[in-house]
């Protein structure tokens, strides 16, 4: 089930908030625990709230506060994807997002507002948002001012679009559709979308479309003479009062705005006349131009008659500020209940609430995102809490990563070194970083030295360690890393930055064993690419595994998958597909599929696979049409060490992916391997596995 629902407009003035409103009382049917969330808002001149956000909250009474509402102004936005920072402003809107989630029954995202002054493809924009948020999309789109045909085309392809950037939509809304073009666009988007995708046609409803003075009042940003209660009126044409009243009088329509300039007193006395009188049309308002005001005694004499009419006052010439307000368009604002009910009306009236209903509750999107993936590492990690420690405590890409999860409180850390070159090292490099914070050991001269030789000594008798023997041992980082787990001081150790990777695990297998049921350690790494989480494996340790351990590899890391949020789907790779290709190699490859399959029957595997019909859907039809993995893989098993290193070094390299890991898998306690290249960002991934793995046993 889906706890929210992406409203994408598909430009400016496509009536989405009438969508929005709609939807929000839709869920407050639902739930009483609805949460508003706008990704981007824009800043309005003269206020410091966002119409859309504010109308959200205080409409409908809801119980959230107006900051948490909202990640960005558009400003903010522009700024950041100009200087390249696009993953710092997902990471931030999964971040708010995350904690109305977690706090609400269902949140109704909204996305921007298409004003122009971005400076960016909006519609990129709203594409990236939704894909990471993983929430399905509700498209809208406006008909006013549009052929039908043309309508119809823009639809199709921004619902390709969306497609293309796999973000899932659920429906498809046609605003301000001219009442005669209804039955003929619901026709025609019938039979262009799926049958599955709930479509709906919003007729144009004039009085939605009309400007208020008041939004004609902040566009000119004018001022208020007279009638400041009647700002809300709206607009439904406008006429500029240059001739002489008689003549003006006969063009005067229903709700019309009056332009004049400030020194036409007979213009101005006769509008709020022709007002008052049953023989022509109401008045919206009037405009007084060129920042010219009437006489005193003009003044008095509108003061004294009772009218329903705003005067407002603005600075420019007639012609000039007639094509001003020309260019307002209509929004829906807190104080305007007319407006919102009526939209709420029209709502209920021409859209299927109750199919968008069972739609949205019955959507469940298995799609993880690379930066859904890592804000999720992060938040289990620090909600877990785990001790974990770093036996290459004075390596400066250690440091550094130390230092970045201190700050942001992840983990309780432990450093293995000498605290006086450690303190030195961060002077070097200018680290600011509280070591009186960290847990800092050194091997040589620890207070846990004896009770780790008794422990080492115990384990190893079998294998006739000696006292002296194991005294050697207690100072190497890996064994006393590895001794801290062993004796309850930490939880889990990341280390090979420096040394091999024998070196970092060879004392995990000796003492902190596998798993029961497992004979092989194994590894995977979380390739994130461009659009999806894969987890490949064996990367690291098996050099040549059997059949018999290449199922166990492949069960491991399905497992590996699940508990980090990833649907396993599993691909035992080869150089061939399906029944085809014959050797050595490829019958090992198709015995450890059998074996999966006879062990848990549960998984989905598929094996021998190529891996272009494992991860390319239009491939996979082709060679394996039948397949339930094929062209959808998320686990890939490589036939061997060579294979799986170069391959994960290959896409890693040629595609810029984050490899997270490896992540050692199988023992009874995480142990996890850096490469010697590791970077700081690969470090402090590696902790966020481990202090996870810690937590899961």
């Amino acid at each position: 089930m889906s706890k929210a629902i992406y409203i994408a407009a598909i430009e400016s003035d496509s009536g989405k908030s009438l969508v929005s409103l709609g939807l929000l009382r839709m869920m407050l049917t639902k739930s009483s625990k609805v949460g508003y969330f706008r990704p981007i808002i824009n800043e309005v001149k003269g206020s410091k709230f966002d119409d859309h956000t504010n109308t959200a909250i205080n409409f409908f009474n809801l119980d959230i506060e107006y900051d948490d509402c909202y990640a960005y102004k558009q400003n903010e936005v522009v700024e950041l994807l100009s200087e390249g920072k696009a993953d710092d402003v997902i990471h931030n809107v999964i971040k708010k997002y995350k904690k109305l989630e977690a706090k609400y029954d269902y949140v109704l995202v909204e996305g921007t507002d298409y004003s122009g002054e971005g400076g960016f493809t909006e519609l990129d924009v709203n594409l990236m948002i939704a894909k990471n948020l993983g929430i399905p999309a509700l498209i809208v789109g406006s008909g006013n001012g549009k052929k039908k045909k043309d309508f119809v085309n823009t639809m199709q392809l921004t619902y390709k679009s969306f497609i293309r950037k796999e973000v899932d939509v659920i429906g498809i809304i046609a605003n301000k559709i001219e009442v005669d073009e209804v039955d003929y666009i619901q026709k025609e988007l019938g039979k262009s979308f799926p049958e599955n995708l709930q479509i709906n046609v919003i007729p144009k409803i004039d009085f939605l479309a009309y400007p208020t003075v008041r939004e004609v009042l902040q566009a000119l940003e004018g001022k208020v003479l007279f009638g400041e209660q009647f700002l809300d009126n709206a607009i439904g044409s406008y006429s500029t009062g240059a001739m002489q009243l008689r003549n003006y009088l006969t063009r005067i329509r229903e709700n019309a705005l009056v332009v004049t300039p400030g020194d036409r007193a007979d213009i101005i006395l006769g509008a709020l006349q022709a007002n008052a009188s049953t023989n022509y049309p109401k008045i919206a308002g009037i405009v007084l131009t060129g920042s010219l005001l009437p006489e005193e005694s003009i003044t008095k004499l509108i003061e004294g008659v009772q009218s329903t009419v705003p005067i407002i006052s603005v600075e420019g010439g007639t012609f000039g500020i007639s094509n001003k307000i020309g260019a307002v368009k209509s929004k829906i604002y807190a104080s305007h209940n007319k407006k919102i009910l009526l939209s709420l009306d029209t709502f209920d009236t021409y859209v299927n609430a109750e199919g968008l209903t069972n739609t949205l509750t019955s959507y469940n999107s298995v799609k993880l995102t690379p930066s859904m993936f890592q804000y999720n590492l992060l938040q289990k990690a620090r909600a877990y809490k785990k001790h974990i420690v770093l036996p290459e405590g004075d390596d400066e890409r250690i440091i550094t990563a130390a230092a970045r999860l201190q700050l942001l409180d992840i983990v309780d850390l432990t450093l293995l070194g000498d605290r006086n070159t450690i303190q030195l090292k961060c002077d070097q490099i200018g680290l600011q970083i509280d070591l009186d914070k960290l847990n800092i050991l050194n091997p040589e001269e620890s207070v846990h030295n004896d009770a780790f030789v008794k422990t080492l000594c115990e384990a190893r008798k079998h294998k006739g360690m000696t006292e002296t023997i194991a005294k050697d041992l207690v100072s190497d980082v890996s064994y006393y890393g590895t001794l801290m787990i062993m004796n309850g001081l930490a939880d889990g150790m990341v280390s090979g930055a420096v040394h091999t990777t024998m070196h970092t695990i060879k004392p995990s297998l000796q003492l902190i064993k596998t798993k029961p049921g497992v004979s092989v350690v194994s590894s995977v790494f979380f390739m994130c690419l461009s659009d999806r989480v894969s987890v490949m494996g064996d990367c690291a340790v098996n050099p040549n595994p059997n059949a018999e351990q290449l199922a166990e590899i492949a069960i491991s890391s399905a497992q590996s998958a699940e508990a980090f949020g990833i649907e396993a789907k599993i691909a035992m790779l080869s150089y061939s597909s399906g029944s085809s290709g014959k050797g050595e190699e490829v019958e090992k490859v198709r015995k450890a599929t059998e074996i999966v399959r006879k062990l848990h029957p549960e998984l989905k595997i598929e094996g021998p696979i190529q891996y272009d019909a494992a991860v390319d859907m239009s491939v996979a039809k082709t060679k394996m049409p039948d397949s339930e993995v094929a062209g959808q893989a998320s686990v890939l098993i490589f036939p061997d060490l060579n294979t799986g290193n170069n391959t994960y070094k290959a896409i890693q390299r040629e595609t810029g992916a984050l490899a997270i890991g490896p992540m050692l898998q199988g023992l009874n306690k995480p142990v996890n391997d850096l490469s010697r290249g590791c970077t700081v960002e690969d470090i402090f991934n590696t902790v966020l596995l481990t202090a996870i793995q810690a937590h899961q046993g």
